[in-house]
């Protein structure tokens, strides 16, 4: 039952994500989660590699960007409660051509939770697409990307959230 649910679950997502992808997107869902690393002078540093066997939400942002600040506020909120406890689950951000001293002046008023990296030159960025912001991708623990999404939604955010959940508790 679980398993079917899964499968889809993750085909309404996958279709749900080719309505909100355009010619920007170089990750989709069903693709490959690529190799990189963050570097973060606060945060330290971030594998790809480390992020395999846990389901990982993945959102590039832009502290200037109000939908990015709505979604951000979204997460510390709502998403990031839900899930701090869980050992398999990662949230990571990472401020699209931000330095850490942006990030942390960010952080100072925004109090987020979860680590925030800098990616000043794009360069983890660029592997994932070419414009638009916010941009979240969701990991399978197979490093399998089940759902990618620009802008800010609060019902597709639910849906994640919900396939979160459902990723978790699928067996490893």
């Amino acid at each position: 039952m679980t398993r079917c649910f899964l499968i889809l679950l993750s085909a309404c997502l996958t279709l749900a994500s080719c309505v909100r992808s355009g010619s920007q997107d170089k990750i989709k869902a069903g693709d490959n989660l690529p190799e990189f690393t963050l570097s973060s002078e606060v945060n330290g540093e971030l594998s790809s590699a480390e992020l395999k066997g846990k389901v990982t939400y993945l959102c590039f942002f832009a502290t200037w960007c109000p939908p990015c600040q709505q979604k951000m506020a979204a997460l510390r909120d709502t998403l990031y409660p839900m899930f701090e406890n869980e050992e398999d689950f990662r949230l990571v951000a990472v401020g699209r051509e931000h330095t850490d001293a942006d990030l942390m002046e960010f952080d100072s008023t925004g109090k987020f939770p979860f680590p925030l990296y800098p990616d000043p030159e794009r360069k983890v960025y660029s592997l994932f697409a070419t414009g638009t912001i916010p941009r979240a991708y969701l990991i399978g623990r197979d490093g399998v990307v089940v759902d990618a999404e620009t802008g800010f939604d609060r019902q597709h955010l639910a849906v994640v959230m919900d396939t979160i959940r459902e990723l978790l508790n699928s067996i490893k």
